[in-house]
């Protein structure tokens, strides 16, 4: 089998490093790929957004089975674009997308599903989005436990958490008025702030069954202690002792089987990876969001501990064929992904500059570095995005995990690299 992944980032190359260790894969080919996929693949120099280009060389190269690892080319209609050329692809149509595109689609389907999430208002337009918050908390100085969203996709960065009036004025400004993240924008949600600690659930569906994956938690602020700007994600680790059985049981019946069955209903059945991220408050799990997709950087730690054939579960959903896979096989063994980035990110940062130590990082025990943000520039390594690695391990323990990634990351130089030095220290607490 010839397989195509989609995309350029620490999750494309976590699935291009999977799918090539299935006895059935033949040849992984992914676009446009970087420096590390181009390791363990062939890189295709076509962009993910560029659906046409990407039809065209499936159709010319026989590609048995391509798999969607971003989310934008999912809501710009890729799958529907395959399938009508007849090829096989893992991932929802335009359609089910939307309920990654758009938060207010989302949000209004799980209120229509009876699904636990925060109570919200949705705006168009800084004026009435302003006049609300003004209304609702008139004294200045007053908290206000409210988190602003961007209604379309932004790459992880069109969530704002407020704290005053002032910062919620401001966001309401920054989303709406001044257009921070484009069209995105031009929609916005006012929700309340839930208290609690994140974790994501992942599965893997064909729109009748549901496999679920490890929970998961990510860190998406900057910096160490969840300070600072948010992030497409500083580092995740997998399984989180936060959700225990119960919970994640709790989680299947409450969120998860409901938005299937909902999409079904809305005439926009869901296939591919269904991504809950949740806020496990007082009251039980609620929906934060929901993506459409492998998370990144969540992927890496899931496929770093997967043992069952990846390629095997993906092809089955695509095909509709999901209930003759049964259940998945997982390193019993705990790992953590930590997400190396540029300086200056999530703002303006250099790209160019030579990373060094990556063969040294490799070389320890347990560790994988996977390539997110990186191209190759007269034969080196250089960075080439905000987010530029994500070293991956796995240990006896968290605390074990955390070692070699930690360890791994200490190897690994270009002028301004930085990362969180605190990740999975939340499993550790719990434990």
């Amino acid at each position: 089998m010839k397989v195509l992944v989609v995309g350029n980032g620490g999750r494309e190359h976590a699935l291009a490093w999977k799918l090539g260790q299935s006895p059935k894969v033949t040849k992984v080919f992914v676009a446009p790929g970087n420096a590390g996929t181009a390791i363990e693949a062939t890189n295709v120099e076509i962009a993910a957004t560029d659906i046409p280009a990407l039809v065209q060389f499936a159709t010319k190269n026989q590609i048995d089975l391509t798999v969607v690892g971003p989310e934008a080319p999912l809501v710009a209609g890729i799958v529907d674009a395959f399938e009508a050329a007849g090829l096989l692809v893992f991932g929802p149509s335009a359609a089910a997308a939307e309920l990654e595109g758009s938060k207010v689609f989302c949000k209004n389907l799980l209120h229509t599903a009876d699904v636990p999430t925060a109570d919200y208002r949705t705006f168009r337009g800084t004026e009435e989005a302003s006049r609300y918050i003004k209304d609702k908390y008139p004294e200045p100085n007053e908290p206000v436990p409210v988190v602003i969203k961007a209604d379309g996709l932004a790459a992880g960065k069109g969530v704002i958490v407020c704290e005053t009036r002032r910062d919620a004025l401001e966001a309401i400004d920054r989303i709406a008025g001044q257009k921070e993240f484009g069209d995105a924008g031009n929609e916005l949600i006012i929700e309340e702030r839930l208290i609690g600690q994140e974790a994501s659930v992942l599965a893997i569906t064909d729109g009748e069954t549901i496999i679920s994956l490890p929970a998961a938690q990510d860190h998406k602020p900057a910096f160490d202690g969840d300070q600072g700007p948010n992030t497409g994600g500083m580092g995740a680790y997998c399984p989180t002792p936060i959700v225990d059985e119960a919970m994640f049981e709790r989680i299947e019946s409450d969120v998860l089987v409901p938005v299937v069955h909902a999409m079904k209903r809305a005439r926009k059945p869901f296939k591919g990876v269904l991504y809950a991220g949740l806020m496990l408050t007082n009251a039980g799990p609620k929906v934060l969001e929901f993506n459409v997709r492998f998370g990144d950087p969540e992927c890496q730690p899931l496929l770093m501990r997967l043992k069952s054939d990846l390629f095997e579960v993906l092809y089955a959903a695509a095909e509709g064929k999901l209930s003759q896979i049964g259940s998945l096989e997982w390193d019993e063994r705990p790992s953590i992904c930590v997400v190396m980035a540029s300086e200056g990110y999530p703002g303006s940062y250099q790209k160019g500059l030579e990373i060094t130590g990556l063969a040294e990082a490799d070389e320890v025990e347990d560790v994988k570095v996977f390539h997110a943000g990186t191209t190759t520039k007269d034969g080196k390594v250089v960075n080439d995005g905000g987010r530029v690695l994500g070293v991956t391990a796995i240990g006896n323990s968290i605390s074990t995990a955390k070692l070699n990634a930690y360890t791994a990351v200490r190897k690994i130089r270009w002028q301004g690299a930085w990362c969180r030095k605190d990740i999975s220290d939340k499993a550790i607490e719990k434990a």
